[in-house]
Parts: structure tokens; sequence; C-alpha cells
């Protein structure tokens, strides 16, 4: 019997190995998958646990949160609000660019904007905080103040300066996050009166010193309404948050805070296996609900 030269063999079972997982992981794996996705009580996820309107049409994912405000970024005040995003530029919430802001705690010094130009402002991690806190407690008509923050939003952070660099005598304050002609935060700081910030300038020589001010050690809005997820498409937010946002959608809706309430409780999940994680309350979920059930006149 003629045997087949060595290379040629090898190539052929080269070929056959090919074929087969060409064949099992190209073609049968796939349709394993597939049809696996259809069993009942899977399918919705495999689809990507959509949510639809209320005119049937697909409006998002119960995986993802989104935003739920105008064109112009202000929040409709017929819905409940999602917590911030840093996922994308905008609004967030872009699933195609899922991620933190990578800012941690020691980020209290903003980048102040120079001539004029917005796009050259860059918010430290505290005045994100509060800002927003600010602009969610003139939202909710409640107290917006933190601790470390000004009552016009920024981080109440001052530049010290000392005639030994780091000790010594305070010859010169200047309130880092407030732009000039902004009245600086705190009058004066160990005797040394505190001037505002001019843009551009180097404040490096500076020792940064957070004010703590005398906002409550428990503010009132709560932490998930200032602060990002990790991956930026959470689509919770705490029932806390949600318990604050309940009388200004029911005003809008033309509803009890009571009925509206009873609809937060039906979206809302608790500890994963009783002992992991907090409850939190879908917003999509909630604001279909919302609009399925008390749809706002007008809109």
């Amino acid at each position: 019997m003629t045997r087949l030269p060595v290379w040629l063999s090898q190539h052929l079972a080269a070929l056959r190995v090919v074929l087969v997982l060409t064949l099992t992981t190209g073609l049968l794996y796939p349709l394993g998958m597939t049809a696996l996705a259809h069993v009942p009580g899977l399918a919705a996820p495999a689809r990507g646990s959509e949510l639809k309107g209320t005119d049937g049409s697909m409006v998002g994912s119960r995986l993802i949160g989104q935003a739920f405000t105008d064109g112009k970024g202000n929040a409709l005040p017929q819905y409940f609000q999602s917590r911030p995003s840093a996922a994308g530029s905008g609004d967030g919430y872009d699933p195609t660019a899922s991620g933190a802001s990578n800012l941690g705690a020691e980020s209290v010094v903003d980048t102040l904007a120079t001539n004029n130009d917005p796009t050259t402002f860059k918010p430290s991690l505290l005045t994100q905080v509060c800002s927003r806190s600010k602009a969610v407690g003139d939202l909710e008509h409640v107290d917006g103040s933190r601790p470390y923050c000004t009552g016009d939003g920024v981080g109440a952070v001052l530049g010290v300066y000392y005639t030994g660099g780091t000790s010594g005598t305070v010859t010169k304050v200047v309130s880092l996050n407030q732009a000039c002609p902004a009245k600086p935060f705190k009058a004066s700081y160990r005797g040394v009166a505190v001037v505002c910030a001019n843009p551009g300038e180097d404040y490096s020589a500076a020792v940064p010193v957070p004010v703590r001010g005398d906002a409550p050690a428990h503010p009132v809005v709560p932490a998930d309404a200032v602060t990002a997820s990790a991956s930026g498409l959470d689509p919770q937010i705490s029932p806390a948050y949600a318990d604050l946002q309940a009388p200004r959608v029911a005003r809008e809706r033309h509803t009890t805070e009571d009925a509206v309430r009873k609809l937060v409780a039906t979206c809302t999940t608790g500890r994963t296996l009783g002992i992991l994680g907090e409850p939190g309350v879908n917003g999509l979920r909630l604001n279909l609900a919302l609009d399925r059930t008390y749809p706002k006149q007008g809109a």
C-alpha cells in the first residue's frame, strides 16, 4: 500500500481539524445558543431586556439607564430623573462608551475657563458633586447644600499661601473654584481676606484647603443623585432618591404622592440573594409605568 507523503498527511489532518471546528463552533454552537435563547423565560434577556413605550415601540432596555431631559439638558419635571452618567459626551448614558469619570477624592480644584471659553472649563469631582446637589435641590425645592460646597454650587476650596511654603504665616488666600468677579464664599481666613480666582493664573504654589461649611452631615439630596456609577449605565436609583422626587412627579402628573409611591414600589428590587447590594428602583420601568397610568396632560 502506498503511503501518503508526510507533508500531505499533515495538511489533510489540519484540514479535517478546520472543518470540524468550523462546523462545531461556527454552526452548531451558534444555532444551539440561538435555540436556547428562545426558551421561555430566556427570550426577553436574550433580546436585550427590551422595554416598550405606550405606542408599542422599543424605547430602551431595563439594563441600561437613560437621561430624561429636554434638548438643552434640562430635567423633564414629569419624569423621575436618573443618576448622573459619565458614559460618553452630552447627557451620558452612551452604551458604546461605558465608563466612569476616573476622578478621585483628591479632585477638588477646578480648571477655570479662560478667555470666556466654556470648553476650557474642567470641573473637579467635588464641584461636579456640588453643582449636581444644588441643581437637584432647586428642582425638588429642598435644601441642596452639602459639606465642602459653596452656596453657588462649586467646591469650597481655598488656596492658602504661607511664608514657608506649606507652613508659617498666611500671606494670601484665594477661593480656587470661584472665578472673578465672583464673591468668595468666605470673607477671610486666619485674618487674611479671601480673593476670587483669576482664570489662567498659576495657583500650584498654594496649599488647597477644603472648607466644610455648615451643611448638614447627612444631606437631603442622596449620594446617588450626585455621583455616577462605575459603568455610567446604571438603570437604577435609590429608593431615597425616588422618594425625594415623588412630590414633584405627582404634581406634574396631577395625582397623589401615595399613587406615585405605589408605582415606585412595583419597580423596586431588593438585595440580590437578600444580602448583596442595595435595593434599587428601575428608572425607565418607573417612567414607562407613569406614562401608562398617569399620562401627563398636554404631553
